[in-house]
């Protein structure tokens, strides 16, 4: 039952309705495995032999909502609620099963960071590919091109081969993209979650003038101080149904209220004073001037130079810095993906690392096809893993999606699955690399205990992370890089100050009418 005054119900009456739902639903048949032929090797290795009764589920059902012209629409809820689903549906992905689906404009979606770019080309040549490939003429874009390079803030990069971006660098590049050849809806599915704060406030002005000349802006986002300063109004989709819709405050307030509080732990939460007493003096990670240089077009850029530190045993190092700044290439030094070209790097002990949600997972498979093949790539045994197997599954709480490909997985629930298992195989030396962007908000609590749980049995936990507020709570120190260097290393909050001063990144306090909240019937 809506609890609008009558004259504002009128009132949203008189708007100009671009999308909107009438019951509608979505279906699939879970142990359907028909496309997903390479899952039939894997089960020869895993001995899989038990075959899963078929079900249908519904992901989402009964689902009512209008979008208006001229507002930014958030959409929050926790991993697998439907929030993607939905987008899928609006974007003409996915067709209802159920219901009907009125969507009043050509759409764009953005679908997490870089979905879509073809990696050997540069992030021009991608540009062009992107947009000629949903139907903008070739001379557009050539009009747009110097407008996206700039907002984008890619300078060289730009370029440069997308293998060599970070997750950040590819979210600038995809919203660049979709926002500057000018959509009537524009929807970003967790696409900013990688994006620094600087970029991030570039991004919400640019969505306003977006939604000025075009229809509307729809972003789901687990970010909910971002949800609350940007949208017009907010919906929250609980388990496929929505829970509450109305004025970004008082919707996030809710939400925040629904996640069951944490039992307290018997130790002491991680107090980064207090935790100075228990780092060691052996050092884990030692690094000697060293840098990394890329070629491109018989040019030779360095993608982080002359940089000299320490990790000492029993650290959490919090990495932040701007997208570019060097974070992702220093951290695929440290697992050796990359080897410096100039100075060394010393590393005591094994590394295990989560460079971005699902890295290294085959979409085709399933969840529980995918535990096994990272495990087994990680040279863990068989027998190892099947012996932490329901620890996995239960630590992620995906037990209900497990035989479901990934592919039909959410980027949130992509990001609990690899947590999961990296976390599970104690590593010495453990690595997240934006691994949590995606995460919502009870899991990523869930998360920063394991984290300090993991202080006790890792020599060293390293966290890239645009999340200052996770940095300062989690991180014993970090380390603030720019354009390849390291400018400060030591105090969390320093270093945080330090940055924000930087780039000019303050907390912002939006005034807006104020939207009163529809709650579901329970």
């Amino acid at each position: 039952m809506s609890m609008k005054p009558e004259g504002l119900q009128q009132k949203d009456e008189e708007r100009e309705v671009v999308i909107e739902a009438k019951n509608l639903g979505v279906t699939f048949t879970t142990g359907n495995s028909a496309d997903d032929y390479k899952s039939y090797v894997l089960d020869l290795i895993t001995n899989k032999k038990d075959k899963k009764e078929k079900k249908v589920i519904w992901p989402l059902r009964n689902l009512d909502f209008k979008g208006y012209k001229g507002e930014i629409l958030g959409i929050i809820g926790s991993n697998g609620s439907g929030k993607t689903t939905i987008c899928k549906m609006i974007s003409g992905i996915l067709e209802p099963d159920e219901g009907n689906l009125y969507v009043d404009g050509n759409v764009s979606a953005l679908f997490s960071l870089g979905m879509g770019f073809d990696k050997e080309l540069t992030g021009r040549e991608n540009v062009y590919l992107n947009g000629m490939m949903i139907g903008i003429p070739k001379a557009r874009i050539h009009e747009f091109i110097d407008e996206i390079h700039e907002f984008s803030g890619l300078e060289k990069f730009m370029d440069r081969p997308i293998k060599t971006y970070s997750s950040g660098m590819k979210a600038r590049l995809g919203f660049s993209v979709a926002a500057f050849l000018e959509p009537e809806i524009l929807i970003l599915d967790e696409a900013l979650n990688t994006g620094d704060a600087a970029f991030g406030q570039k991004a919400a002005e640019k969505m306003k003038e977006l939604v000025a000349k075009a229809k509307m802006v729809i972003l789901v986002t687990h970010s909910l101080k971002y949800a609350r300063r940007n949208c017009d109004r907010l919906i929250w989709i609980d388990k496929g149904k929505i829970r509450a819709n109305g004025d970004p405050k008082e919707v996030t307030e809710l939400y925040k209220a629904s996640v069951p509080e944490r039992q307290p732990r018997r130790k002491k939460r991680l107090d980064i004073e207090k935790t100075t007493a228990d780092i060691k003096d052996r050092t884990i990670v030692k690094a000697e001037n060293i840098g990394v240089s890329y070629e491109v077009n018989k040019e030779q850029f360095w993608a982080i130079r002359g940089n000299s530190f320490e990790i000492k045993e029993g650290e959490v190092v919090g990495i932040i810095g701007h997208n570019g700044a060097g974070k992702s290439t220093l951290c695929k030094l440290m697992t050796n993906i990359l080897t410096p070209d100039e100075g060394t790097l010393t590393l005591k002990g094994e590394t295990t690392a989560l460079l971005g949600y699902g890295t290294g997972f085959n979409s085709q498979l399933t969840g529980r096809d995918n535990i096994y093949l990272n495990g087994m790539l990680l040279g863990i045994s068989k027998k190892k893993i099947d012996a932490d197997y329901d620890k996995i599954v239960e630590f992620s709480e995906l037990k209900n999606a497990i035989d479901k490909p990934i592919k039909q997985y959410s980027s949130g629930m992509q990001a609990r699955l690899g947590f999961s298992i990296a976390a599970t195989l104690k590593p010495d030396i453990f690595i997240l690399d934006e691994a949590l962007s995606t995460g919502d908000i009870a899991f990523k609590q869930k998360a920063s205990e394991k984290i300090q749980d993991m202080m006790e049995m890792a020599k060293a936990v390293i966290i890239v992370s645009h999340s200052m507020g996770f940095v300062e709570k989690i991180c014993t120190r970090a380390i603030w890089m720019d354009k390849g260097k390291v400018l400060y290393d030591g105090d969390p909050k320093k270093a945080i100050e330090l940055y924000r001063e930087k780039y000019n990144v303050k907390k912002k306090v939006r005034k807006r009418r104020k939207r009163p909240v529809k709650k579901s019937a329970e």
